[in-house]
């Protein structure tokens, strides 16, 4: 088939269209059983195509390989350049708890990168994989972290000689795009394969004015939350094995299989063909456009009195190979706040949500074919008002950025503490104690703890100093901080 054709979307048309008898699930039945609110809010053709897996014409078929479900993942995998890619209804959460599921058939030893998103760390506790962790090199005038090196992760692997596997993110919430062509040359040299958490890079397949994706640069499976920048809906994502890799891809369905719903969500797959389609057939034209009018922004921006914007003058700082222009980091050090005051005052004075902020910069994020003069323009009118109430303001007092201690040893694995008798006790008083949650003090958003490590003074003081100075902790269940879950003794 060609990459213009939807095929998984023109089947639900297909079987809507006929009106058939839906003698099925969902009780709405295509509209007329649901809430007069929902229809109107979602329109009454949305909830025609809310149609279930196992429908004949759909996702079956009498030669099973031309369903229409299996030709759209086939499309996608040729689109994104990978041997086989599997859709996935539950978010790039999911592509990592199979990931996870995936490795602990061949062993469970693995080096993963320190930052990586919570879901790996859930993938960690789901299959028992025991983690050895190699650090990102962190910005020190920004306060975050970037990516981590070829030498760092050769060192780790040299160190965990039964490591099965090595797992790394690329690019960052920040737009930092890692080496990859040399961290898969690292791990395939230790005889393991690279596994990169691409969420954010599902889009640099599609265009000469953006980084190579990883699977062109011989990553051997690559997850692609599509939703975040490609543009299909919320929650729907794709994992892709690539090309010779050293995964079995039957290891890699049966934990996609395990996963997965067994109600998968029909409209979050077809937006999956749909953008597939639209990237492979408009990706380089609307993306030419994007990283073009994002230039002008960002222009804009620094002429506004304190702040500045990230591109790829970062290239080379922090293990940083590449930049990936589809973010706008703005750093706001100049003013004097802190980037969560100046996001609290851009949301509260003109509605602005911005996808993250941290103590020194903001964080926008555009999509495919999005024309940054257009949206663009009420973000520099509401960054403007926001630099000009600071002058209006008492000023903060801003701590110097330090650099997070070492984490503490490990004691249990991250699914030994999660699954241990457990108890709550005063923050204050848990050093010495094994961790049974995580803790990521922002910035710079590195996990300072996770399940199954000790819980060190000098990390209970940092992450304390963190949050008297504005800071957040993520993974906390008390979220004030007075007590933090550990491990019984």
């Amino acid at each position: 088939m060609e990459q213009d054709q939807t095929p998984y979307l023109y089947a639900l048309r297909a079987y809507a269209d006929r009106e058939p008898g839906r003698f099925h699930v969902p009780g709405h039945k295509g509209g007329p059983g649901a809430d007069p609110a929902l229809r109107e809010a979602f329109g009454s053709e949305l909830l025609r195509l809310d149609i279930p897996a196992g429908i004949e014409g759909i996702d079956i078929a009498p030669d099973p390989s031309h369903a229409p479900f299996q030709l759209a993942q086939r499309l996608a995998a040729d689109a994104w350049g990978a041997q086989r890619s599997w859709f996935l209804v539950n978010g790039g959460s999911g592509g990592n708890h199979a990931t996870c599921l995936a490795l602990v058939h061949i062993g469970e030893r693995v080096v993963v990168q320190r930052n990586v998103h919570s879901s790996t760390i859930d993938g960690l506790v789901l299959s028992g994989l025991r983690p050895r962790f190699v650090a990102p090199e962190l910005d020190p005038e920004l306060g975050v972290a970037h990516c981590v090196g070829p030498d760092a992760l050769d060192e780790a692997l040299a160190s965990e000689p039964e490591a099965v596997a090595a797992l790394i993110v690329s690019p960052t919430y920040f737009g930092a795009v890692a080496d990859v062509a040399a961290l898969a040359e690292v791990a395939h040299s230790h005889d393991v394969p690279l596994l990169v958490d691409e969420a954010w890079g599902s889009h640099m397949r599609f265009s000469p004015a953006l980084p190579d994706s990883a699977l062109e640069l011989g990553a051997d499976l690559v997850l692609s939350s599509v939703h975040k920048i490609v543009g299909s809906i919320t929650q729907s994502a794709i994992l892709h094995l690539g090309h010779g890799s050293r995964i079995d891809e039957r290891i890699v369905d049966r934990a996609v299989t395990l996963i997965e719903t067994t109600s998968p969500n029909a409209i979050l797959t077809a937006s999956l063909d749909a953008a597939r389609r639209q990237a492979a057939v408009r990706g380089e034209e609307l993306l030419a456009e994007t990283v073009s009018s994002l230039a002008e922004l960002r222009a804009r921006i620094r002429t506004i009195p304190g702040l500045d914007v990230l591109d790829e003058r970062i290239v080379g700082r922090g293990a940083v190979f590449a930049y990936d222009p589809l973010r706008l980091v703005v750093d706001v050090r100049g003013t004097g706040a802190t980037g969560h005051r100046i996001a609290r005052i851009m949301r509260e004075a003109d509605d602005i949500n911005l996808e993250l902020f941290s103590e020194n910069v903001v964080v926008a994020v555009f999509g495919i074919g999005e024309r940054a003069e257009r949206s663009g323009a009420r973000l520099v009118d509401a960054l403007e008002r926001a630099c000009e109430r600071l002058g209006e303001e008492e000023a903060e007092a801003l701590p110097p950025f330090a650099e997070p201690p070492p984490w503490g040893a490990t004691r249990l694995s991250p699914r030994e503490a999660f699954l241990a008798e457990q108890e709550v006790v005063p923050f204050t008083d848990a050093e010495g104690r094994i961790a049974a949650e995580s803790l990521a003090a922002y910035p710079p958003g590195v996990p300072n703890v996770l399940p199954g490590e000790l819980l060190t003074r000098p990390t209970l003081d940092y992450i304390a100093d963190s949050v008297t100075h504005g800071g957040l902790v993520r993974g906390a269940s008390d979220r004030t901080l007075k007590t933090v879950r550990v491990v019984c003794e």
